[in-house]
């Protein structure tokens, strides 16, 4: 009697086993397939949104760097204390952009990601950028901030629905830059 019980014994462990592992690689499958997903998230968010609109800001396009944000965009330069909607926004772009072109300065931006985070829909970034100016004199300034994005889709296209960013009191430096992951 005790060697059937033994056998019961082994042969329910040996059952728990098989499901505890079915399960544990059932679990990991949807592990890396969410990594995966929002890797590829991220991959079009980068082409329909972030390439653009460095490439926009460096040549100082207005009309390509507003066309990845939403006509229902909320942009807050945190350090100005000012929230702009669209018009507003593209106003001061356009602004900013003229002011440059006329100086002849030339501008460069890089962006790092410090978080990403995404749904099919919806998405948030929060980064540090870095500003480089080659100003008429050849010497280079460069300014640095930190960034909170909230994209979402519209019609099947990633755009800005959300822009803040400040210097933090300009505590926002080269270190906290490199820290933060490349695109």
């Amino acid at each position: 009697m005790k060697d059937i019980f033994f056998i019961f014994i082994i042969s329910r462990t040996m059952k728990r086993s098989k499901i505890i592992r079915q399960v544990s690689f059932s679990v990991l499958l949807l592990a890396i397939s969410a990594s995966l997903n929002a890797q590829d998230v991220q991959k079009e968010i980068n082409e329909q949104v972030w390439k653009p609109f460095i490439k926009n800001f460096n040549d100082h396009n207005t009309s390509g760097f507003m066309a990845v944000h939403s006509k229902d965009v909320t942009r807050s330069p945190r350090d100005s204390k000012s929230v702009w909607n669209w018009e507003e926004y593209s106003k001061e772009q356009a602004k900013g952009d003229q002011l440059e072109i006329k100086e002849k300065s030339k501008r460069t931006l890089e962006l790092r990601f410090a978080e990403r985070i995404n749904s099919k829909d919806r998405a948030i970034d929060v980064g540090v950028y870095k500003t480089s100016y080659l100003l008429k004199d050849g010497s280079r300034q460069d300014y640095f901030g930190r960034f909170h994005v909230v994209l979402r889709k519209e019609k099947g296209v990633w755009k800005i629905f959300v822009d803040m960013d400040s210097s933090e009191g300009n505590m926002i430096g080269e270190k906290e830059f490199l820290s933060a992951s490349p695109m």
